[in-house]
């Protein structure tokens, strides 16, 4: 069996299967304003259950809770006690007679259709918290079962089994786990999670990865087949599963076991190592981050400060558009939390496909190439004017710089360098402190601004390559479209030349150039990029350490071989496999 590999290593351990009920909407409608009133009072003191049981579970925290267990509940209770929430759901009593708990229901199972559908994984991933606050919700009405954690009343050994399989820890297989499922867990006692759902930034996935604990997701329904106390082996590297292993192949897994575990303490030693090549180059490695939250695992892993903070979750946690004080107050705090680094603050990039529930939009026959991100800023003047002022009044308390998503020409540019004077402007004439010499940057994701490149370099302060939209948008594919996401391949020829002009404009033109999509953290791409002249690399924490080991082994002249090799391909295949030979 195989799914995606989301926390490295191997483990071994008994199965013990997680099922989850789910609840279904009974469609009894409400008769009279006696019955209405009463399913508002449920409604309201389900909320107040549900915070007052969060907030035990924040106090009962020991050392075997996952790191950042509180944060998550934290924003539980926030989404809880959210006004839209309150207002949705008393209207569908109130308005549609409906129960409390089909109106719950209702409102949540439209959220959480909101948030899988968004294009970027971190808030696609999200929808795993409106789904954990609902089954919370309708625990407290009465509509579900109360639900103990899924180690207690494991499943016991079979009888007659062998005492040393039975001793053997346990991983868990799910179809998915809630955060809470995660963070009551006692995780000594868990060796590793399979789970039909999820993907890299899911929850279970991120407690993995940060606990240390192999963890292997979207394995589909091939886990139906996996029972109560079979020994399953997973690798959490490459996303496979084997199933009551032979003695031979478990002996051989078991060696594969210890050689990840001593290439895993190597990784770990050079979390403190300068990323220098063996001749001198120095190449920063910073980390893409979604929530303040993040910047302890960031740092964990070996990051030298945040080259992409998403603000999206900070707009998605809100009833309506977040005040500039209430960004202020979240941009100052990721300031502060980067301890002298530099972070990077990508204004807000919405659209079709990223909706927020506050912000009505129309629906767009190709949202990826619609209203969305600086063009909605451009059209909003306000709440871009609000966000710029929000970051310079943060930058008091750290390095921060400002980078604006998907500029495809020079016009959108000047706009928003206005807009961005404006802001100035406005904060001075109040006498209100900031970094005047804040960098202005711009994501070069469209092929237009990549060719024109040279052009937008006497313009903006600096670039951030996203690799992941420029490489759908020169190819013409959907990548989340499975008919043609194979075309969308980042070692197309021209998706590299592009990339490679991209970097030598910004060297002539005397602006830093980093790289934050996925390429950045594929290891057959760091010897290439650095061949390029590429001297960041921005990504998500957990790769840090494997392109941090690549890159102090690596000369600069090595990698210069490597460019002028894949150059003279033709075919993204050859290519990959040329890199896969020289990583090998």
């Amino acid at each position: 069996m195989r799914g995606i590999g989301v926390s490295p290593g191997i483990s071994i351990g008994r199965v013990l299967r997680v099922v989850r009920q789910k609840a279904a909407t009974t469609g009894i409608l409400l008769s009279g304003d006696e019955a209405v009133r009463e399913e508002v009072d449920r409604y309201r003191a389900a909320i107040d259950h549900s915070v007052a049981e969060i907030k035990t579970l924040i106090g009962a925290q020991t050392g075997t809770t996952p790191s950042g267990a509180a944060d998550i509940l934290e924003a539980h209770i926030e989404m809880l006690t959210d006004p839209q929430l309150e207002s949705d759901v008393l209207e569908r009593i109130q308005v549609g007679k409906k129960n409390a708990s089909d109106a719950v229901l209702e409102v949540t199972s439209r959220l959480i259709e909101t948030f899988r559908n968004m294009e970027d994984p971190y808030l696609a991933a999200r929808a795993a918290d409106i789904e954990d606050i609902g089954q919370r919700l309708l625990k407290h009405l009465g509509t579900l079962p109360s639900q103990t954690s899924p180690l207690e009343g494991s499943a016991p050994a079979r009888p007659g089994e062998h005492s040393a399989q039975a001793d053997l820890p346990f991983i868990i297989v799910a179809e998915d786990l809630s955060p809470s499922d995660t963070i009551t867990m006692d995780l000594r006692r868990i060796a590793g999670f399979a789970l039909q759902k999820g993907g890299s930034t899911s929850h279970a996935a991120i407690v993995a990865r940060l606990r240390g604990i192999p963890a292997v997701v979207g394995c589909g329904t091939s886990l139906d087949q996996v029972a109560d106390n079979d020994i399953l082996v997973l690798d959490g590297a490459t996303g496979q599963l084997w199933v009551n292993p032979g003695d031979a192949l478990l002996a051989e897994l078991r060696r594969k076991k210890i050689a990840q575990a001593e290439n895993a303490l190597l990784l770990a030693s050079l979390k403190d190592v300068p990323a220098r090549m063996v001749d001198g180059r120095r190449i920063r490695l910073l980390a893409n981050i979604s929530h303040v939250g993040d910047m302890k695992d960031a740092f964990r892993h070996g990051a030298e400060g945040v080259g992409l903070f998403r603000t999206e979750f900070l707009f998605m946690e809100k009833s309506s558009f977040p005040t500039e004080e209430e960004q202020f107050t979240g941009y100052k705090d990721l300031a502060r939390t980067s301890q002298g680094t530099p972070v990077t603050i990508r204004t807000l990039d919405i659209g079709g496909d990223k909706p927020l529930p506050y912000f009505p939009m129309p629906k767009e026959q190709n949202p990826f190439l619609g209203h969305r991100a600086i063009r909605i800023s451009l059209d909003k003047k306000g709440i871009f004017l609000t966000q710029l002022k929000a970051i310079l009044r943060a930058s008091s308390f750290g390095k921060l710089k400002i980078l604006v998503p998907m500029v495809s020409n020079m016009q959108e540019l000047r706009v928003a360098k206005e807009l961005f004077t404006t802001a100035k402007n406005e904060l001075m004439q109040k006498g209100v402190s900031f970094d005047k010499d804040i960098p202005f940057g711009i994501m070069i994701e469209v092929p237009s601004a990549a060719v024109t490149a040279d052009l937008l370099a006497q313009e903006a302060d600096f670039f951030s390559i996203g690799t992941n939209d420029l490489c759908q948008y020169t190819m013409a594919a959907d990548r989340m479209n499975d008919k043609v996401s194979h075309l969308c391949d980042p070692y197309h020829p021209a998706v590299l030349r592009l990339i490679h002009f991209v970097i030598q404009q910004a060297q002539l033109n005397n602006i830093p150039v980093s790289l934050c999509g996925e390429m950045a953290a594929d290891p057959l791409a760091t010897l290439l990029l650095t061949g390029m002249g590429l001297e960041e690399f921005s990504m998500n924490a957990p790769s840090i350490p494997t392109i941090k080991h690549i890159i102090v082994k690596s000369s600069m002249n090595k990698a210069r071989q490597v460019l002028r090799q894949v150059m003279e391909f033709d075919d993204p295949s050859d290519i990959t496999q040329y890199l896969q030979d020289i990583n090998a």
